[in-house]
């Protein structure tokens, strides 16, 4: 994982809000730490680098300004303040430790990166991040601190991978681990700026206590292995064989930042595969964005609405891990519907007083109040599409870990099933409904159409319910499939662990991750007035989001792929009708990851990360059809080959991506080249970089020994 990037601004201004928060106080004195034996070897230590006034006296509570817990007020007076920096040696925050006392140190800002810096913080010393108790860290420090070794110092577990990821993005950092302990610790930062020193059965403090050996004796030892873990961003390389029973390797680095880590932590506390947590990801967001952006297609834009369909079987985890996704839309919905029905009491209330013509001059001024409701699992269509009709909402997510109160419901199973699809289809295309009904009817009403409507679906459900709709004449025939995004992951269960202690005191409400994308999920459900974009006259209006430079030749550049695996013989000639949406959903999910990010335009790293996504609905819905062709290698395949045998006996295996362009197989070269060779990096085969003007293939060696 990848500590989440902060802005100039941020970093600025959480530097501002450290610094005036720690000039409040003076520095702790030796009378002051109460006999803390700990605090006091604390400052002994600090007071021999000349560095004591990270140790400060707090003599009142603190109001928090910055981070998750803004507005309220710390519990800080007769504590001692540790003084937390970032990785530029700036103080940005405090933690308050009370002497004396087991309770854990309160972090005032735990949304900012940030360490006790133990030494200087400089590219000439070796820095080591540690998340040990404060007692054991300082015997550490007073073994190491001769070797020229600084120490980062995170004062919460749960902060630790954040603070290393962030202090690695601008000095080489070490960890310490064991051999038991190596995967778990070391995984986090693949691919990262650290360098990981194992031990195989004490840690480094117990060889220097007890084994009477130097931090340099430990690194020679014969059991001590030393890891650089950003050589280690080559994992194993994904199969390409094309093999129906097994699911499509899930592409998750098609997100990045927090986004990413969400989907990872929701996969790890709900204990589901990463496709089913990258499918609700994705459903949140488009709940979220469609109401405010529309995605760039041709010389228009399209809405940012979404069809996910996931198979997961009964207790496969599908409920939780909507329940974490979904967490602050849902809080957002309860807030909204209590809000309501005081509302609805305050009008009926008001009503009751009224007679006559007084009456009917409120009737007309105070409507009564709209149910706010946009989050539906269990419903039919129709009062769904009426509610569009009538102006009562303009977004709706039909989101259910149920398929079947879908797929199985009255209006998908009747003779109204063929309308319900084509009305669903419609809305998802042209965000737009018409609805006719007899003047004569009971539930006659002269509004027909609604305009600029939205809805997302994200369906849940079992293969039982999956198996009949996916292979429904009538919902391929309609074109309501061919505009789903379908995952089809493995089933975790028999292989989940409930017994672990220590999992299962890990709460996702503790996370620091799943915090900040709450918190972000908050602030994109409710912002600020000012910042939502209106006509002149004040209607609310979507934002039209924009191509980066290039993105739009990038986006092109993949459509003209997917249309040359239509023609005769290729992998899409029975697939014409799903292919020819993936550009239209690669383009929404790209809008939607910058809209996250509080974006408006949509860059090439963007498109090609959600064609990435598109790739991977594919293939389910093709090993789903059993519909991929068996026998001889695919093209993929093919040019993987060809290239391991071309940098066998060299030293980094490195070629010429013009050499490849020149020599390849000729069935191979041309305009699929550059396609095959991004499928091939998307599932780690290879790494296309750039040296100067020239551009690189670098093979994966894995693949090689």
């Amino acid at each position: 994982m990848t500590t989440t990037s902060i802005d100039t601004h941020e970093k600025a201004r959480a530097f501002s809000a450290g610094f005036e928060m720690i000039s409040r106080f003076n520095a702790a004195t030796r009378q002051e730490l109460a006999d803390d034996n700990t605090l006091l070897n604390l400052y002994n230590l600090c007071e021999q680098l000349c560095s004591q006034d990270k140790l400060l006296h707090l003599d009142s509570n603190i109001n928090i300004t910055t981070g998750f817990d803004i507005g309220k007020t710390a519990p800080t007076a007769g504590t001692i303040g540790l003084v937390l920096s970032n990785n530029q040696d700036q103080p940005v925050t405090l933690a308050s430790v009370t002497p004396n006392s087991n309770h854990k140190p309160l972090i005032i800002d735990r949304m900012q990166p940030s360490a006790l810096i133990i030494g200087t913080l400089d590219s000439g010393n070796e820095i080591i991040a540690i998340d040990d108790v404060l007692e054991d860290v300082i015997k550490l420090a007073y073994y190491l601190i001769a070797d020229n070794v600084t120490l980062l110092v995170s004062l919460d577990k749960l902060l630790f991978n954040s603070m290393v990821s962030h202090f690695a993005e601008v000095y080489p950092v070490t960890i310490f681990t064991t051999l038991d302990q190596k995967d778990k610790v070391c995984k986090p930062f693949k691919g990262e700026n650290v360098k990981a020193i194992v031990t195989s059965d004490r840690n480094v403090l117990e060889h220097l206590e007890y084994g009477n050996l130097s931090y340099r004796d430990i690194l020679a030892l014969h059991d001590t292995t030393i890891l650089d873990l950003q050589a280690e961003i080559w994992g194993e390389p994904e199969p390409l064989a094309n093999d129906p029973s097994k699911p499509t390797p899930y592409p998750i680095n098609a997100f990045t930042g927090l986004l990413r880590r969400v989907i990872e932590l929701v996969a790890y506390y709900a204990q589901v595969p990463l496709a089913m947590a990258g499918q609700c990801v994705l459903g949140s967001l488009a709940h979220m964005g469609q109401r405010f952006i529309d995605a760039p297609f041709g010389h228009s834009h399209m809405a940012a609405c979404l069809i996910l369909i996931t198979e997961g079987e009964s207790g496969s985890g599908k409920t939780q891990a909507m329940g974490l996704t979904h967490f602050k839309i849902k809080e957002y919905e309860r807030q909204k519907y209590a809000s309501y029905l005081d509302d609805v009491s305050t009008w009926e209330s008001d009503k009751a007083s009224l007679k006559g013509k007084e009456l009917s001059t409120f009737l007309d001024e105070n409507p009564r109040p709209q149910n706010p409701k946009t989050l539906f699992d269990d419903a039919t269509i129709e009062p769904i599409l009426d509610r569009f009709i009538s102006g009562e909402m303009s977004n709706a997510s039909w989101t259910t870990d149920e398929a079947g109160q879908f797929f199985n419901g009255h209006t998908m199973t009747g003779d109204t099933a063929g309308s319900a699809l084509s009305a669903i289809t419609k809305l998802y295309s042209d965000g737009e409904v018409s609805r006719l009904r007899s003047q004569k009817s009971a539930y006659a009403t002269p509004q027909t159409d609604a305009h600029g409507v939205r809805m997302t679906l994200l369906l849940q459900g079992q293969r039982v319910v999956l198996e009949q709709a996916l292979t429904d004449p009538l919902m391929n025939g309609q074109g309501f499939l061919a505009r789903a995004l379908i995952a089809c992951p493995e089933d975790l269960r028999g292989q989940r662990t409930w017994d672990d202690e220590q999992r299962r005191n890990d709460s996702p409400y503790d996370n620091p991750d799943l915090i900040a994308y709450w918190s972000r999920c908050h602030s994109l459900l409710d912002p600020l007035p000012a910042s939502l974009p209106n006509d002149s006259t004040g209607t609310p209006q979507r934002i039209k989001m924009k191509w980066g430079d290039g993105a739009e030749q990038v986006f092109y550049k993949h459509m003209q792929a997917i249309e040359n695996r239509q023609a005769q013989g290729q992998t899409l000639e029975y697939l014409k009708a799903y292919a020819s949406r993936m550009a239209e959903n690669a383009s929404r999910i790209a809008s939607l990851m910058a809209f996250f990010d509080e974006r408006k335009v949509v860059t090439t790293d963007d498109i090609t990360r959600a064609f990435m996504l598109v790739e991977y609905s594919t293939a389910e819905r093709l090993r789903y059809l059993d519909a991929t062709p068996a026998g001889e290698q695919n093209d993929s395949e093919k040019l993987s080959s060809w290239l391991v045998d071309k940098v066998r006996g060299k030293n980094p295996p490195i070629l010429n991506k013009s050499f490849v362009t020149q020599n390849a197989p000729n069935a191979l070269r041309g305009k699929k080249l550059n396609g095959l060779l991004e499928d091939l990096q998307s599932v780690g085969h290879i790494r296309l970089e750039s040296d100067g003007r020239r551009r690189l293939v670098c093979i994966n060696p894995k693949l090689i020994n």
